[in-house]
This record gives structure tokens, C-alpha cells and sequence, in this order.
């Protein structure tokens, strides 16, 4: 290769003056599923659905990682009423078999006239009833309906029905992800929240910090034990202390966290919030697009940016 070849090859990509790093974000396989809340209309739905995703933004300190996926317009839900499709993310089916007996328990079974369905078709399957069924201290009724078990719990303002089985799925992937960087912290996050909008039109797929967007990006370890701190190297005010991975003018660093049922569905949200990012030009600030990765030792899915530009 010649020097100039060399120089091209290590030249950062650029899209609409905005550089993208040569480099991957490293993803994990996980274990995931889908769950459909209904209620007597859209607004309880939903309220339903965010209080059960709630605390759900990563297995590292919240024992799963949730979300909405889209909602269900009712003459696609079972019982004919609105909808919001749920996904929940965990390391293995009985991690995300245990977070549905507390979320679907506490979250769903006591918001008013809510009803919870299966919302994954898959072979393998785990209890989506096995907590909330018992709340009827012996009243609650079972009936099938074709080869579909569902139960029936009476509750005050009248019966809270929910299947018995949800599907579950080992080929999830979670921690997709790209990092935005730019000079002006609130274009930064004006830029990301068009980049949440977009992957949110992607099915089978969540984002699932605080809005999509997450400032406290990690690296493994830390010094006090803990499995996860802060990741030095893009920390702005720590520029000039620590090897930083950040230019003179960056001010922010906000990373989107993607997980999917599926890799090839988070590979199509990965390229509908890059496209968002690149689209959105570098007028609110935004200089560069990077991807957080552990050296690629960690996670078996590695998602290169140049695979997913526009």
C-alpha cells in the first residue's frame, strides 16, 4: 500500500460533514420476548405499558432491559381493544421469565382494565401467568380456547384476563449501539431524539434508556468492584487527564443503546438512527459519530458503522 493509500484508509468515513469512526459497536446475545397489554383505550394502554418498562434500562443494576416496541391497533389484539406491544431483554428465559411475574404482577395486572397477551410467536415459551394468576387466591378461572390457555382473576373493577404462555426468543441481541458527539450539548441531544424517533419505526427492536438516549456510557470494570463505570475516554471534562478518545472542540457524548429479537433487526435500527444522525447534518453541533466496543473480546455481534451509513 502507498502512503497516500495509507493516509486514505485511516482518513475517517464522512457523510454530510459529519466523520464517522472506522470502528464497531459490540453487541451481546440475550434472551427476549414480547408481551401485549391491552386496555379499555389507548391512553391506559400505554400508561400501562411505561409503568411496567419502567426501571428497565439495563441487566446491570435493573435485571432486564425493557421497552416499548410499537402499539396494536385494536382489531390486531386478541381481545379487540388498543394495544402497546412490550419487549423485555434478559441474559437467559428464566431471567426474563422471573422480570414478568414482578412487572406484569405489579404493573400491569393493577393498572385499570388492563389485559396481558402473548406477543412473540416462538417454540420455546415461559410463563407469563405463573405470578399474576395467583393474585386470585383461588377464584381465578382458567379456560382454553383452542390449543391457548387463559386465565381469568377477578379484580375490582371487574376481571383481569392474561394468557398463560409467552413465547421467548435466544436469538435477541442486546447493546447495539453508536455514540454522538458534537460541540453543543443540547443540539447533540436534539440529534439523538430524531435518531430515537426513527429507530422507533423499526419493529422488534427497543432503545431502552431514559428517552433512547443514555449519557452514561461504560467500560467493564471498576476500581471499586462494581461490573460497569464511567467510560473515561469520552468524558469531556476529563479530556487532558486520561487518553481521550475526544477532539479539542467536544463538548458531548450521548450514546443510543439498541436491543433486538433479532440481529438482523437491530442491524435495520442501526441504520435508520445513523441515517437520522447524518440526515440531521452538522448544524445542531454534531461533529463525529463513534461506537462503543470492548475490543471486540466480549460480545459475539459486532455491528461496523460503514456497514450501516446511508
Amino acid at each position: 500500500m502507498t502512503e497516500a493509500n495509507e493516509k486514505a484508509a485511516a482518513a475517517p468515513l464522512n457523510r454530510n460533514g459529519i466523520a464517522i469512526d472506522d470502528t464497531f459497536a459490540e453487541a451481546f446475545g440475550m434472551s427476549g420476548t414480547g408481551i401485549i397489554i391491552t386496555a379499555d383505550t389507548a391512553k391506559w394502554a400505554r400508561q400501562s405499558a411505561v409503568t411496567m418498562t419502567g426501571f428497565g434500562t439495563s441487566v446491570i443494576g435493573c435485571g432486564a432491559e425493557c421497552g416499548i416496541d410499537y402499539e396494536v391497533a385494536p382489531e390486531n389484539t386478541p381481545d379487540g381493544r388498543p394495544g402497546v406491544r412490550v419487549l423485555v431483554f434478559g441474559f437467559a428465559p428464566n431471567m426474563v421469565e422471573d422480570q414478568l411475574k414482578n412487572r406484569v404482577g405489579q404493573c400491569v395486572l393493577t393498572s385499570p382494565g388492563s389485559a396481558c397477551f402473548n406477543g412473540l410467536e416462538s417454540a420455546k415459551r415461559i410463563s407469563l401467568s405463573g405470578g399474576p394468576r395467583f393474585f386470585g387466591d383461588g377464584w381465578q378461572t382458567a379456560r382454553k380456547l383452542g390449543d391457548t390457555r387463559y386465565w381469568r382473576v377477578p379484580v375490582m373493577d371487574g376481571e383481569f384476563v392474561i394468557e398463560d404462555k409467552a413465547g421467548v426468543t435466544t436469538d435477541a441481541v442486546g447493546g447495539g449501539n453508536f455514540l454522538v458527539i458534537g460541540r453543543d450539548r443540547a443540539g447533540v441531544l436534539e440529534t439523538c431524539e430524531l435518531a430515537v424517533a426513527a429507530i422507533a419505526e423499526v419493529p422488534d427492536v427497543i432503545t431502552p434508556f431514559p428517552g433512547g438516549i443514555v449519557r452514561s456510557g461504560s467500560k467493564v470494570g471498576s476500581k471499586y468492584g462494581a461490573p460497569a463505570s464511567t467510560n473515561e475516554a469520552f468524558c469531556p471534562v476529563l479530556r487532558g487527564a486520561v487518553d481521550s478518545e475526544l477532539g479539542p472542540d467536544d463538548k458531548c457524548v450521548l450514546e443510543i443503546v439498541i436491543d433486538g429479537l433479532t440481529a438482523q433487526a437491530v442491524g435495520a435500527a442501526m441504520r435508520a438512527g445513523l441515517k437520522a444522525v447524518l440526515d440531521a447534518g452538522p448544524q445542531r453541533g454534531v461533529t463525529r459519530v463513534s461506537a462503543g466496543n470492548y475490543g471486540g473480546n466480549l460480545g459475539q455481534h459486532h455491528y461496523h458503522l460503514k456497514d450501516y451509513l446511508p
